[in-house]
């Protein structure tokens, strides 16, 4: 789900109302990496392995979920203490409210030298403060991170990191290939039984749900969980336009114009509403999917009351097991489709770049700077490294056969070996949100099992959006932008779910724009075309 540039760090920002002061502001001085070099490894290149010649300590902040709670002698931590010499000292934060606590510790220059689950977007708020390092200055230390940048072809995306000064201030994770993951599941065994096609089309999906709901005329053959935003967001790609999850900062970029707009006042966003308007007035789809909570939804369709709901691969198996109970084993089937596409084509959204780390600017009078950066580089960049945060340690949590990696027969992970008494991630630390990010493609689908490498070789037919150009906020400007951008997004999201629920006409989709045009959308698109052009006008 992410995202070209987004404002979620200015958005909590605004909404706990911190002002980043107190912070060091001299992020124009950069290190002397002549001279920082403690525990630094006098050559490193692609393919070593990061060891530091002094023992090191880095401070780290740690989003701990419940699922898998922190451990301090977990084997992750264990490891890189004998391995890479280097020991990390966590500041354990609940992932429900990391993202508050985040904002808390920058704000207060108190944050750990190492702060992790940062997505795209999030460090704006915390530039013009000087609180995080402009990274970009520094790549020139991580070989890992340069090579997969180049030959991944990466160098679109990296530039939509790019803030007003032309630096950037997060390290994203880097996937060698769009990896989608969210779709419609449908009951397939019900598709089967009334001998309809998986529908290809958005066309062709409303078709489906019609037939559905001639052959069991008492259901409401459609009813979504994540108050529709996952459904919106794919077929928002399909549509030509932006909507649920993909709304982000509402810009769309029209390469023949070079020139941004906004997305959810075009004829393509009118199309969808209308859309899925009529999937509404016709009985189709549930007027509850916008409003319900993801547990009503998914108890409709594992109890049979409802035959389609969005999911990602986990949601699968999740789904499976609740219907096993409610249902019996054997009495149904549920798989994901491959997505529809749509009047702008067969299109899939979405970017390479995953969530990654800033750094603390504190980290420049570090006399272990060098070290550190050649530390991050290998941890989430290297080969090795990337393969050692997901499935641990060859010989004890996994083993290889031939190009295949297989967990040890008492470990367990994610259903991969059900009999296994153990957890890679509960016992071990591994696979966890705070390192494991991107990689190649061969070891994001290493845990995957056939059904969805499967839909993974089914996606590839699609066509990946074009990467929008950065929009570059000067501080001023990116202010003005966020106070306006805030009641735009309310009004849109308000005012889709009225469209297509029918509490507001679609005849009115003009005094709708009209409204957009009110409370500031004019103002916002000059804005960010004003960032755009001053970037252009820098290449």
């Amino acid at each position: 789900m992410i995202r070209r540039r987004d404002f979620l760090g200015l958005s909590a920002i605004a909404a706990f109302g911190l002002v980043l002061a107190g912070c060091d502001s001299d992020s124009g001085s950069k290190v002397d990496t002549s001279k920082a070099r403690n525990g630094a490894m006098d050559s490193f290149k692609v393919g070593d392995t990061f060891k530091a010649t002094t023992p090191l300590s880095f401070t780290f902040l740690f989003s701990d979920q419940p699922t898998y709670p922190y451990k301090k002698d977990w084997l992750l931590f264990t490891k890189m203490a004998a391995d890479n010499n280097v020991t990390l000292q966590p500041t354990i934060v609940p992932s429900s409210d990391y993202e508050q606590k985040r904002s808390l510790l920058i704000s207060s220059g108190s944050a750990p030298e190492i702060i992790a689950k940062t997505y795209p977007g999030q460090e704006s708020a915390y530039v013009s403060s000087g609180a995080v390092l402009p990274v970009s200055d520094y790549v020139d230390l991580m070989p890992h991170y340069q090579d997969k940048v180049k030959k991944w072809k990466l160098e679109p995306e990296i530039a939509g990191l790019t803030q007003e000064d032309g630096k950037y201030y997060v390290l994203p994770g880097l996937h060698e290939e769009l990896w989608p993951d969210y779709t419609l599941a449908f009951r397939t065994d019900v598709l089967e039984k009334e001998g309809i096609a998986e529908p290809k089309s958005w066309d062709e999906f409303r078709e489906v749900l019609r037939k559905l709901k001639k052959s069991h005329p008492d259901v409401v053959p459609f009813s979504d969980r994540f108050n529709g935003n996952s459904v919106l967001n794919i077929a928002g790609t399909a549509f030509g336009t932006v909507s649920g999850w993909g709304l982000v900062d509402g810009l769309m970029f029209d390469d023949s114009k070079k020139q941004f707009a906004f997305g959810s006042a075009n004829s393509q966003f009118k199309d969808l509403v209308t859309y899925f308007n009529s999937l509404v007035s016709e009985g189709l789809m549930d007027p509850e999917s916008f409003t319900q909570t993801d547990d009503s939804a998914i108890q409709k369709f594992t109890s049979g009351k409802s035959f389609v709901i969005s999911a990602n691969s986990q949601n699968i198996i999740t789904y499976r097991t609740s219907m096993e109970q409610s249902l019996g084993k054997g009495n149904f089937a549920v798989r994901k489709i491959t997505v529809p596409g749509g009047p702008a084509g067969d299109l899939i959204g979405g970017s390479r770049l995953e969530n990654g780390i800033m750094l603390n600017s504190s980290v420049k009078d570090k006399d272990s700077f060098v070290a550190l950066m050649q530390y991050i580089d290998w941890l989430f960049y290297s080969d090795a490294g990337q393969e050692f945060s997901k499935w641990g340690v060859q010989g004890t949590t996994y083993t290889k056969e031939g190009s295949k990696r297989v967990l040890a027969k008492d470990i367990n992970f994610q259903g991969l070996n059900p009999a296994g008494t153990k957890d890679l991630r509960v016992d071990y630390g591994f696979s966890g949100g705070n390192f494991s990010y991107g990689g190649t493609t061969d070891l994001l689908q290493s845990t995957f099992n056939d059904e969805e490498l499967a839909f993974q070789k089914a996606m590839k037919s699609k066509t990946p959006k074009p990467v929008a150009p950065p929009v570059p906020f000067s501080d001023a400007d990116r202010e003005q932008a966020t106070l306006v951008l805030t009641p735009l997004k309310d009004h849109v999201k308000q005012n889709t779910l009225k469209f297509i629920t029918g509490q507001r006409p679609l005849s009115e989709f003009d005094a709708y724009v009209k409204e957009l045009d009110s409370k500031g959308m004019g103002k916002y698109v000059d804005l960010a075309n004003k960032a755009y052009k001053a970037y252009a006008d820098k290449k």
